[in-house]
């Protein structure tokens, strides 16, 4: 067995940690693997600095923590069928969907439990990606608002993709085999962690529509006060992209944003993700 040091190192922010000590070109070690999933639950996004890998390393990573997720509207980087690439051009200046807080995917009937990217162009200034820790967001709730919420579902959809699919000049029958293939779905505004039992906010204005039995003015006005916890900075942490960088978060317990600040250089990732149950 190869004799291994890890070191996790948190970021002094509400969540994150570095983790060195790791080759991630070579297969993981069961013991490896039990390490960094506790350094995962308790600080829901870690980053591996200098990590040269190949996409056959990514995919061997990311299923060491669990099955391959769906990433849809985007075609996987050609030869692979789970490494999408997350790129922005030179001198590209439409809105970033993933500039705002969000967690990925939420309006799948199975989420992602966990996304893992891989930086491989970084521009010379910006482009950091922020993080929040919904479990603090949610225990900085009010107690009022915490019993508002209690037990309330809402439902979630991809409503600001397929606008954006028809301004791409998407078909409506290509639209309508999305829709069925991803019916909106409700889940708990509120979700319990699977491994952990803590509650963390699970909405977010990329994918949330509304609260299911609320009137849409109120609904409207406590989404609204649940998303901008995201929002908050001391609920947050910043991660601050190195070339060949590896960040590896936990959808279930944070949301992120990706600041694109950068313009007019040109930013590259890869990315797979981890699948995930239904939120409960």
């Amino acid at each position: 067995m190869t004799h291994y040091t890890i070191t996790v190192t948190p970021s002094g922010q509400a969540c994150g940690a570095s983790v060195t000590g790791l080759d991630l070109s070579r297969p993981l070690e069961p013991q490896q693997v039990a390490e960094i999933r506790a350094a995962w639950l308790e600080h829901h996004v870690l980053a591996f600095p200098d990590q040269v890998i190949s996409d056959d390393d990514q995919e061997r990573f990311t299923l060491a923590f669990g099955g391959f997720g769906e990433d849809p509207f985007i075609a996987p980087i050609p030869g692979r069928q789970h490494v999408i690439a997350v790129k922005r051009l030179a001198g590209e200046t439409s809105p970033l969907f993933a500039e705002a807080w969000h967690s990925d995917w939420s309006f799948q009937a199975r989420p992602p439990a966990g996304t893992c990217l891989y930086g491989i162009t970084i521009p010379p200034v910006g482009g950091d990606t922020l993080f929040a820790d919904m479990y603090a967001a949610y225990d900085g709730l009010s107690d009022e608002v915490k019993a508002k919420v209690e037990g309330k579902v809402a439902v979630h959809d991809f409503v600001n993709f397929r606008k954006g699919m028809r301004k791409r000049g998407v078909s409506e029958e290509e639209i309508a085999a999305f829709d069925r293939q991803y019916p909106k779905v409700e889940h708990p505004v509120i979700r319990t962690h699977p491994e952990t039992g803590r509650k963390a906010i699970y909405v977010n204005a990329g994918f949330t529509q509304h609260i299911v039995g609320m009137e849409k003015a109120e609904s409207d006005a406590l989404l609204a006060h649940l998303y901008a916890q995201a929002a908050i900075p001391e609920y947050q942490c910043r991660f601050r992209w190195t070339k060949n960088a590896i960040a590896f978060w936990d959808n279930r317990a944070s949301q992120h944003y990706a600041a694109s600040d950068y313009f007019p250089a040109v930013r590259r990732m890869e990315r797979v993700t981890v699948v995930g149950d239904r939120p409960y």
